[in-house]
């Protein structure tokens, strides 16, 4: 006895068996929404085959897959505009602020780093012990500066005049250097920022949407094994009645 092909699908409007599909209100949400898009006026009571059901289920995981890509490289765009900015552009301070040294400025910069460590003060306290020794004992004779050694104190007074505006010379020099290194770091740290900003809003975009999509594909997928494994049992049902029924009526044919 043949099965009647009574029901109408909602979306390609062929009749079909009732084992050849499902109603709507056997449908998830997700899939009753790409019915609705496609058929209005379809309702709880409407019946969709199953070869149209399966091609709304593959859409709309193209649509949500198409969606994440889409996202994505929009994302990946904008960081890729962020890095390729001018104001993003990073400079090596050491070839910025010591690559075009002057003669003049590589001596100030030497006599600032003499002046400053325990060479300068080791060998500026021999020489003044030696100075104030030859001129007390009188050595070998010697006596060009006697007590209280006004020459010394002279001698002083120059070596700080001059000595004091060459350090000065390399302070302003270390100043600029400063100057350039903290627009370094600022630039650097903006750069940082931006990056680690469109970062966060990629998790974000992963968190709060790609995942739930995949879960939404993974449901999807359930529900066609599902249907499969329900189809599968039903064809196993029917032959096994089959069988049952050629066993107990051996000369009856369908």
């Amino acid at each position: 006895m043949a099965i009647k092909k009574n029901q109408i699908c909602v979306v390609c409007g062929n009749r079909f068996t009732i084992m050849e599909g499902l109603f709507l209100r056997d449908l998830s949400d997700l899939l009753k929404e790409q019915v609705l898009k496609v058929n209005n006026d379809a309702r709880e009571s409407s019946f969709i085959c199953l070869k149209d059901m399966q091609k709304l289920r593959i859409s709309k995981m193209q649509g949500i897959i198409d969606q994440d890509l889409n996202i994505d490289h929009q994302m990946s765009d904008e960081l890729k505009k962020e890095l390729a900015k001018d104001t993003y552009v990073i400079k090596n301070i050491n070839d910025t602020v010591y690559g075009k040294r002057t003669k003049g400025q590589r001596m100030a910069d030497a006599v600032a780093k003499f002046g400053g460590s325990w060479g300068f003060i080791i060998v500026f306290t021999v020489i003044l012990v030696i100075w104030m020794a030859i001129n007390i004992v009188h050595l070998f004779g010697i006596n060009f500066d006697p007590y209280p050694f006004i020459l010394l104190n002279l001698f002083l007074s120059c070596v700080a005049a001059i000595q004091a505006p060459i350090i000065m010379m390399s302070q302003n020099r270390q100043a600029d250097r400063d100057r350039f290194d903290s627009e370094n770091d600022y630039k650097t740290n903006t750069k940082s920022e931006m990056e680690i900003r469109i970062l966060h809003k990629k998790l974000d975009q992963l968190n709060e949407v790609q995942w739930p999509h995949i879960l939404d594909i993974q449901k999807m997928q359930i529900e066609v094994l599902s249907e499969i494994e329900n189809e599968i049992q039903s064809l196993k049902a029917n032959n096994q009645h089959e069988r049952d029924r050629n066993t107990r009526h051996p000369n009856r044919r369908n």
